[in-house]
């Protein structure tokens, strides 16, 4: 378990609020899957918050199966950031978490993300002020915490000093991605520097970030630098399952099975039957699905049937089809699996 605040969660994975991708129906999906201590919502800008943009009241859509629920919030100190954040304690937040680590211009130029982190003094001032806001309105009852990068670029490291600073005006928990604003996704994580952030607070827990992408990364992270919980982020989109896999890894010492070709496309149909059930564009989640099966597609072999007929699908309900086309097919024993030492030349089907 994992503890932030008053908030225990059930273990010490969290899936990261990754933009554009972690939706309701997403989150959901991982949750069902198990393992996932907390989900945070895709990043907010507070000024849309408060305006009611609707595109915004649809990212910080949540409910009764997406508990713990954290809502991630941008912006700088020219913005409602404190309005905000009690905002979200107001509609569903167990956690408020600030984002100091977003690489993207539109967000790290203009309006926060990583741009906190070139003026660590102002940001500190802003932080405060979220903090004071949130405790008097929850009652203490939420937590706020941050998620940041090492830094701008590798001349300004100001992770280490930022976190111990932060924990001392009431930041209950510190996660890091372990790349500079400057590499975007780019090169390798730097796990040895998110171990100096370890160290350099006294008592929150800090969550490493980067680079986990299989259940023994996880137990790998944790190993070298100290840290108390793992963020998953990218790693996600493709298996989400991999919560699961690595609470057992923590738990057992094993991690739980791959799962079969027939239970990923099982996962395929019930993301797209979340999708139809939460979300509130049809033209948006087929664009989702379709960039979302890719990624699937990473794990599964040879599939190209599936992805074209979800990637060509003019609605949800033809891409719910196709999903149970295969997974008819495969129960009845008309796709072979990977394991399938029948699997003719192209791997997919079985021979006659």
């Amino acid at each position: 378990m994992l503890t932030i605040g008053s908030v225990q969660l059930q273990t010490p994975l969290l899936l990261a609020p990754i933009a554009g991708h972690c939706d309701l129906s997403f989150r959901i999906l991982c949750r069902e899957q198990g393992g996932v201590g907390l989900a945070s919502t895709d990043l907010l800008n507070s000024r849309a918050i408060l305006k009611s943009a609707p595109r915004t009241l649809e990212l910080a859509a949540t409910n009764e199966f997406d508990n713990p629920c954290g809502m991630q919030l941008y912006g700088n100190s020219e913005d409602p950031l404190p309005e905000a954040a009690c905002w979200a304690v107001d509609h569903g937040a167990k956690l408020i978490d600030i984002n100091m680590g977003c690489p993207v211009d539109k967000v790290a130029k203009k309006h926060g993300g990583s741009l906190l982190l070139r003026d660590c003094i102002s940001t500190m001032k802003l932080t405060e002020r979220i903090v004071d806001a949130v405790r008097a309105h929850s009652g203490g009852r939420v937590p706020v915490t941050a998620k940041m990068r090492l830094g701008w670029d590798a001349q300004h490291f100001v992770a280490p000093q930022l976190a111990r600073d932060l924990e001392s005006i009431g930041v209950e928990a510190i996660t890091v991605h372990g790349r500079w604003t400057v590499q975007f996704f780019s090169g390798k994580a730097d796990w040895d520097r998110i171990g100096e952030v370890v160290r350099a607070v006294n008592r929150i827990p800090v969550i490493g970030n980067g680079d986990v992408t299989e259940p023994e990364h996880v137990t790998a992270l944790m190993r070298h630098t100290g840290c108390a919980g793992v963020m998953i982020g990218r790693g996600a989109l493709r298996t989400p399952w991999i919560f699961r896999r690595a609470e057992a890894l923590l738990t057992t010492g094993t991690a739980s099975g791959e799962p079969t070709l027939l239970e990923k496309c099982r996962v395929i149909a019930r993301h797209i039957e979340l999708l139809q059930t939460y979300a509130p564009c049809e033209r948006l989640a087929q664009h989702a699905m379709r960039g979302r099966i890719a990624w699937y597609g990473k794990t599964m072999g040879p599939i190209k049937p599936l992805k074209e007929a979800i990637r060509t699908a003019n609605s949800l309900s033809a891409m719910a089809e196709a999903a149970d086309d295969w997974i008819y097919r495969l129960e009845s024993g008309d796709i072979a699996t990977p394991e399938d030492s029948e699997t003719n030349s192209r791997g997919i089907f079985r021979t006659a």
